[in-house]
C-alpha cells in the first residue's frame, strides 16, 4: 500500500469519527509517518501533547498536540487491506481518545488497545 493510500486511510477514519466528537477536539494535527522511533519499531500510533482533561487557565498559545499515525509497523501486522482499514481505524480511534484523556487500560477494556 503506498503512502497516499494510508494517508487516505487515515483520512477516512478521521471522517468516522463523530461529529459531536470532532467538534470538541482542540488544537491537534494528524500527521501520517513511515517508522516509528527506532527503540519502539512496533509503534501503531502516539500522542504527544496535553489531553483537554489537562488543559487549564494556562493553556494558550501552544503547538498543537500531534496525532502521529505509522504506516510500516501497520502494514507489516495485516495480512489484507481489509486488516489495514480495521488497524487504521482502531489506532485513529485510539489516539483521539488519548487527546480527551482516555488512558490505555481504559482503551483496551473498550477494544481498542
Amino acid at each position: 500500500m503506498t503512502r497516499e493510500e494510508f494517508e487516505e486511510l487515515v483520512a477516512e477514519a478521521l471522517d468516522r469519527i463523530p461529529p459531536e466528537l470532532t467538534r470538541l477536539m482542540d488544537n491537534v494535527a494528524v500527521f501520517v509517518e513511515d517508522e516509528p522511533p527506532a527503540d519502539d519499531p512496533e509503534l501503531l500510533g502516539l500522542y504527544e501533547g496535553t489531553p483537554l482533561t489537562d488543559r487549564g487557565e494556562w493553556y494558550a498559545g501552544v503547538l498543537p498536540d500531534r496525532i502521529t499515525i505509522y504506516r510500516g509497523p501497520t502494514l507489516r501486522m495485516c495480512d489484507s487491506r481489509e486488516d489495514v482499514v480495521a488497524e487504521t481505524e482502531v489506532t485513529v480511534v485510539h489516539e483521539i481518545a488519548h487527546h480527551f484523556g482516555i488512558d490505555d487500560a481504559r482503551l483496551h477494556a473498550l477494544g481498542y488497545g
